[in-house]
């Protein structure tokens, strides 16, 4: 079984630029067909939640989860920013170094050491910590990859909207965090599934408090979504 489903669609996206869709679904979600070519966006294309993070990006800048490196590639080369950029998917890290980013690594970020003024997780990047109770070993991790004064930006859905009812209010599901999720990916008649989190931003701050970080909320999208920024308080 190919399990770098993603990475293969990126580099088959940048070996022959095309109507390439990757097909994603959850298991709260239909299946939803995604152009590859979003992967590949410039930042005017990017929603403004990005060109947020981008803007506020400074300093060493570790790109967590990078895809295709098309917010390495802004930062490194308008921003002027030293960019690392790391994905545990080598299709992905391949790309993004044939697109240009100096700096690339095929690691996981549990096996990252020295620290970094901005930690980059967009597109819902924090969501490899699976669960809630991986959040917390997570952001514990990313503290200690942190420079003194530096910060973590990264943005997350709030996804209690699919729990609406317009009679009854709102109907949270019993048992897990609703935003842990199996979250399913298909390209070429591949496939894989795999956990995924989605957090809501007050889960996140009491979470990011408990660990000794200052969380505050920098933008707020259309649709449940939105980007924080997590600095150490001690």
């Amino acid at each position: 079984m190919n399990n770098d489903i993603l990475g293969q669609a990126l580099w088959s996206y940048y070996q022959e630029p095309g109507d390439q869709e990757l097909i994603t679904w959850t298991h709260l979600t239909d299946e939803d067909p995604m152009p590859v070519s979003y992967f590949f966006r410039d930042y005017a294309q990017m929603p403004l939640i990005e060109q947020k993070a981008l803007d506020t990006a400074f300093g060493r800048v570790l790109d967590i989860g990078c895809g295709a490196g098309s917010h390495s590639l802004y930062l490194q080369n308008q921003s002027q920013l030293s960019v690392t950029a790391i994905d545990i998917s080598p299709r992905a890290v391949a790309t993004t170094k044939a697109r240009g980013v100096t700096q690339t690594r095929c690691i996981d970020i549990f096996d990252i050491e020295g620290s970094y003024d901005t930690l980059l997780l967009l597109m819902n990047g924090i969501g490899l910590c699976e669960t809630l109770d991986g959040l917390e070993e997570l952001l514990d991790h990313l503290k200690h990859r942190l420079t003194p004064g530096g910060q973590i930006l990264l943005d997350s859905s709030d996804l209690i909207y699919l729990f609406e009812d317009s009679i009854e209010g709102t109907l949270a599901p019993q048992g897990s965090y609703y935003g842990e999720v199996d979250f399913g990916v298909r390209f070429l008649g591949e496939e894989q599934l795999f956990p995924w989190l989605y957090i809501d931003f007050e889960t996140l701050y009491r979470k990011a408090s408990r660990l000794g970080y200052h969380c505050e909320l920098l933008q707020e999208g259309d649709h449940y979504d939105f980007l924080a920024r997590l600095t150490k308080e001690y």
